[in-house]
């Protein structure tokens, strides 16, 4: 047996406890890639039994299972922009609101929500430094026609996304700055720009002054932020699995791929069927090559061979040390010490959104 199981009153707590750094403004619940993995239906059912009814997705198919799910007088974001008429007309008739991010998407909703016969909701987008999507703060040229002169759409909101709240003040407060110099020239302009939101989940908790009229949260509602500090959130889930088997290696016998272990006596070892290819032991978001990133990870890597450090799942609440490379499916751990039989539990650490080929189980 494995499944991965969530704990619904933890996903409640968190969601309070943004909630009250949030204070007046409206909390976003990003529920993008499934749910961060635990499922975009359940999770949302829980956010709005906690009050919270606006969301944000990046697909029309996250939009389509929302409304299917029984969200109908729900607020949906579709973050992202998309100047594909076939998307755009899906997404109006789902009643989602939309991100423009660029001239080009903002003409073609336009003309699309005309042949509709509909006003197009939409949140316009602005690039501080992040470099994905977005207006840049001194494109006013390119923004005032949104409000001006684009009668099939009706801004009700702007936006921008933080890229370094949880490591770089400066920049985030350099950010903060050129969003709100944006918001200023609109309002020069007679512009009405809506809700304006610019926290993601590190940054509602290092920077709540910045909240403005909205918050846009989705690692945080799991108890899993990359920010420093005791902020009340916890980790809403874990992998569960039970004992497979149990067996009794000789001194010298190896274990796994590679013969990455060779027992020093005899040992006792669990075998689970839990792998990389569910997620364990992998690693995610080493894509960074700036010499100080390469550094930090050189460093990680010598600290871990100095210290030995090594990879443990919990069986019966006792840490136990994983024996040699962790297999696709399969995983071996040190019970020599530990009282325990078939079947008995054991919990694996594993990112939700690393999670693939295992159950979802809310409790």
């Amino acid at each position: 047996m494995k499944a991965y199981v969530v704990d619904s009153a933890a996903v409640r707590s968190n969601l309070q406890t943004l909630k009250d750094r949030a204070g007046s403004a409206v909390l976003w619940a990003v529920l993008k890639g499934d749910g961060y993995g635990l499922g975009l239906v359940p999770m949302a059912a829980i956010c709005r039994e906690t009050g919270v009814t606006h969301f944000a997705v990046t697909e029309v198919s996250e939009v389509s299972r929302l409304r299917a799910g029984g969200f109908q007088d729900c607020d949906i974001l579709m973050l992202r922009p998309t100047a594909d008429a076939g998307e755009l007309t899906q997404l109006l008739n789902l009643g989602a609101i939309l991100t423009v991010s660029s001239q080009n998407d903002a003409a073609v909703l336009n003309g699309v929500a005309e042949t509709l016969g509909v006003q197009a909701q939409v949140h316009v987008k602005i690039d501080t430094g992040m470099g994905r999507y977005g207006f840049l703060p001194d494109e006013l040229d390119q923004l005032l026609p949104i409000f001006k002169y684009m009668p099939g759409l009706h801004v009700t909101g702007i936006y921008t996304h933080l890229h370094s709240a949880f490591c770089n003040q400066k920049a985030t407060i350099a950010q903060a700055e050129a969003f709100q110099g944006v918001l200023e020239k609109l309002h020069a302009e007679g512009c009405d720009t809506g809700m304006a939101h610019m926290l993601n989940s590190a940054g509602l908790l290092k920077y709540p002054e910045y909240a403005m009229d909205g918050v846009r949260v989705g690692s945080a509602i799991l108890g899993r932020v990359a920010v420093r500090g005791n902020w009340g959130l916890a980790r809403i889930g874990e992998c569960q699995a039970t004992i497979e088997e149990l067996r009794w290696l000789p001194k010298g016998h190896s274990c796994g791929y590679g013969a990455g272990w060779t027992a020093k006596k005899p040992t006792r070892v669990a075998l689970f069927s839990v792998g990389w290819y569910h997620g364990f032991g992998v690693e995610m978001g080493n894509d960074l090559f700036r010499f100080r990133d390469c550094l930090r990870g050189v460093l990680r890597n010598l600290k871990q061979m100095v210290f030995k450090k090594h990879l443990y799942v919990t069986v019966n609440g006792k840490k136990c040390r994983v024996l040699g490379h962790i297999g696709m499916l399969h995983t071996c751990v040190d019970v020599t010490k530990l009282p325990c039989a078939v079947g008995d539990t054991a919990v694996f650490e594993i990112k939700p959104l690393l999670l693939k080929g295992i159950e979802v189980v809310y409790r």
